[in-house]
């Protein structure tokens, strides 16, 4: 079965109001999402770069004149690779399916050039869903081929054509999602994980009844401590799901993550201020393999330290940096710690640590990822 095989789905029905098609550019029926375009673009920067393939070319007046309802394209630059130049006579040289991909190409990298609303309806004059369908298609076999970045450039020129397509969105959000899981730059890492994730949440809104989005958010959950959303979304993915295997590995990994489940529920008691009852979910854990997840510690040292047990919160705070060396929130509470004793030696020695830490841009968050994967 192939990576980016869909599953059967049911739409349902448009949340937007009846009347007017609110810019669905394919379908008579109003779209689920607002335009494709109208959305930051988290990820358009990292495509600029295949802008340099394509020139720009008009269509004569004379083919326009014998184009019936083509009268709109009149001005309107056309994207022309450097093979294509010599076949462009005004139309009649270059067959309609490669304009529209070279159309494609430049509006899936930057959504908000300027033609783009001929271009859209350029396509949608020809060749409606098809198009779409043919996109799908082409993203798909460049993402089992590893070639994410073109795989992703198909899939938003799908988005921009019909921003609710659910294949197109599904293979946009795993397309991003294996480009961030290959990439080694942390900008490009957080800004595809950021896009991945927004599309399988809005998948989850848009078609609820579609169980792959599910399996995937609930790791995306995962990955950012976030277990209790991992453990909700992963209940819905086996509400859903057909697939046996599929089933089994996620009832395990709902088993693994019992316990940090609770340590979570223990981090939320200490900020929300419920010291004692943070301080009653989370020490146990300090007899398990847990004790050396550094969150731990640092949330015990802060409960500690605001229960005014500091010889506890010290400890608990030097455990932290006993594991990761580079996290300041536990030195700045050190110091603040030694600050109010009037230790001003080991006040001193933490913060310029955390300042050190700090200006290197070397410091660490509170959070951290279990070690659980697919």
């Amino acid at each position: 079965m192939s990576k980016f095989e869909q599953q059967n789905y049911t739409k349902r029905k448009s949340i937007f109001p009846m009347g007017g098609n609110r810019g669905c550019k394919i379908s008579l029926e109003a779209p689920l999402l607002p335009p494709f375009e109208s959305r930051p673009d988290r990820v358009g920067r990292y495509l600029k770069k295949y802008m340099k393939n394509f020139a720009f070319d008009e269509f004569s007046k004379g083919f326009i004149s014998t184009a019936p309802g083509l009268d709109f394209m009149t001005g309107v630059p056309i994207p022309l690779r450097k093979e294509d130049l010599d076949h462009f006579k005004g139309g009649e040289g270059l067959k309609l399916p490669v304009i529209s991909e070279n159309m494609a190409w430049v509006m899936a990298i930057d959504p908000s050039f300027e033609y783009v609303p001929q271009y859209v309806r350029f396509m949608n004059h020809f060749f409606k869903q098809k198009l779409i369908d043919g996109l799908v298609k082409e993203g798909r076999d460049e993402a089992e081929r590893g070639d994410y970045d073109h795989a992703i450039i198909h899939f938003r020129a799908a988005l921009i054509l019909k921003p609710d397509g659910l294949h197109s969105m599904y293979s946009y959000a795993r397309a991003c999602r294996e480009k961030y899981l290959a990439g080694e730059d942390e900008t490009l890492i957080g800004n595809f994980k950021a896009e991945s994730m927004e599309y399988f949440e809005l998948l989850n809104e848009v078609h609820p009844r579609f169980a792959q989005a599910y399996y995937y958010l609930g790791y995306a959950y995962l990955n950012m401590g976030l277990y209790q959303k991992a453990h909700f979304t992963w209940k819905e993915f086996l509400k859903r799901s057909t697939h046996p295997k599929d089933k089994k590995e996620i009832n395990e990994r709902l088993k693994q993550i019992e316990q940090p489940i609770a340590i979570e529920r223990g981090y939320n008691e200490v900020l929300a201020g419920r010291w004692e009852v943070g301080i009653g979910i989370l020490e146990p854990f300090l007899e398990t393999n847990f004790k050396t997840w550094w969150p731990l510690s640092y949330y015990l040292g802060v409960a500690y330290s605001r229960t005014g047990q500091n010889s506890h919160a010290i400890a608990s705070f030097k455990r932290t940096l006993g594991i990761n060396g580079s996290h300041v929130e536990s030195m700045t509470e050190l110091a603040d710690i030694y600050a109010k004793s009037n230790d001003k030696e080991n006040e001193k020695k933490y913060r310029e640590k955390a300042l050190l830490i700090t200006s290197e841009g070397n410091a660490a968050s509170v959070d951290q990822e279990l070690e659980i994967t697919e």
